[in-house]
């Protein structure tokens, strides 16, 4: 691979709509993800509304002596002017928004990810049982030779019982294997509605480090930190600056009771005033907000340090599989000759069909080994692509 083969991650572009990537989750997981964006639209109203003061009513009734009376009063104090406090309240709200949606985000692309991943495991498991049955063949080959050299004397029965310990621990490592498919599959159905033979595997290729770090959800994430901490600092400034107020009341009587200093028809007052809030711990707030926007400016480049390593990290494993792949190459074609040498010896008798069997076998070994370890860099690539934001 050339320099980290400039980086794979292309797929299917199917992969890449939304719609395609909701196949691999069941509709309960779709279900809650969505729930949980409508939630944080409406959590993102209510925030920015909440600069808006509610009108009070009051319903009352006073018995006295002389007099009964009854009344409602309808009464609001609204702050018009917060030096800027609704402007940043909005913002904050919007970022918050924003915070919680590139959150459910990543819960997301955890999930399918865990279902990918799944897929992965089940077909690589399968090129694993694969692989086994072949090696189950070639002990089963083994046995019967050794079993005929101890038959005619040319073997102690040592040498037997040896080959019948290997074919028993491979019938028992097939059984082993055949099992652990049948967990990977029960994982996959807490995910997914479907059977793994009717999902589609992605096929990942590299992607250079620039568009990794360009669109990688976990830096976006870092950046809606400091987003909503800087507004969410505005705003504590802003709370102890003068607040302009509108103020009014609306009062009707509904029962006077003769009484001749009340009106019947109701009074109307309305105001203006303005709010200095005396608060000692204001310092401490503000200072614990600008403190809070700093630390997150510093995560961010500290995320991005951590995102570069493991992007490295990803490629040194797919060069490293590389260059096992290469080496299984070469091995295929040194069975490759060792299979024609074969052939042209049992053509003269001095090998027989089960020799030319066990290396046959060995070869399609080690040519599943090299699709097992294709699936690895996949799988490797995996992290890398559900870092990204599509």
């Amino acid at each position: 691979m050339k320099r980290s083969s400039i980086l794979c991650l292309a797929i299917f572009t199917s992969l890449y709509a939304n719609d395609s990537q909701n196949d691999y989750l069941s509709q309960s997981k779709q279900e809650i993800l969505n729930y949980s964006y409508d939630k944080a639209i409406q959590d993102s109203k209510k925030l920015k509304n909440d600069w808006i003061n509610p009108i009070t009513y009051k319903y009352i009734y006073n018995n006295t002596e002389t007099f009964d009376t009854t009344k409602s009063i309808l009464s609001i104090s609204q702050p018009i002017f917060k030096s800027g406090g609704i402007y940043y309240a909005i913002k904050y709200a919007q970022s918050v928004q924003n915070k919680t949606n590139i959150s459910i985000d990543i819960q997301k692309k955890e999930l399918i990810k865990q279902t990918v991943n799944f897929l992965f495991q089940i077909k690589q498991i399968d090129l694993t049982i694969n692989k086994q049955k072949l090696l189950v063949q070639n002990s089963s080959i083994d046995v019967q030779r050794k079993k005929e050299q101890v038959l005619n004397g040319i073997l102690d029965t040592s040498f037997l019982d040896n080959a019948i310990l290997d074919l028993n621990a491979n019938q028992n490592n097939l059984i082993d294997l055949e099992y652990q498919k049948r967990l990977l599959v029960n994982n996959l159905a807490k995910l997914s509605d479907k059977k793994y033979t009717e999902l589609e595997l992605p096929v990942l290729k590299l992607l250079n480090d620039e568009k990794y770090m360009e669109n990688n959800i976990y830096i976006k994430q870092a950046k809606d930190e400091i987003n909503t901490s800087y507004w969410l600092k505005n705003m504590s400034i802003s709370s102890y600056l003068p607040t302009l107020n509108l103020t009014a009341d609306y009062t009707k009587y509904h029962d006077v009771d003769h009484n001749p200093n009340l009106d019947e028809e109701g009074t109307t007052n309305y105001g203006f005033n303005i709010t200095i809030p005396l608060d000692i711990k204001y310092s401490y707030n503000i200072q614990s907000t600008k403190i809070e926007y700093l630390k997150n400016k510093a995560s961010l480049e500290d995320k991005k340090r951590e995102e570069k390593m493991i992007f490295k990290n990803a490629i040194a494993k797919v060069n490293s599989l590389d260059s096992k792949i290469e080496i299984a190459k070469t091995n295929i074609i040194l069975y490759n000759s060792l299979v024609t040498q074969i052939k042209e010896q049992l053509e003269v008798g001095m090998k027989t069909p089960s020799d030319l069997e066990t290396i046959q076998n060995s070869k399609k070994i080690k040519q599943l080994e090299i699709e097992s370890l294709k699936i690895d860099q996949q799988m490797e690539l995996l992290e890398i692509y559900y870092r990204i934001q599509s």
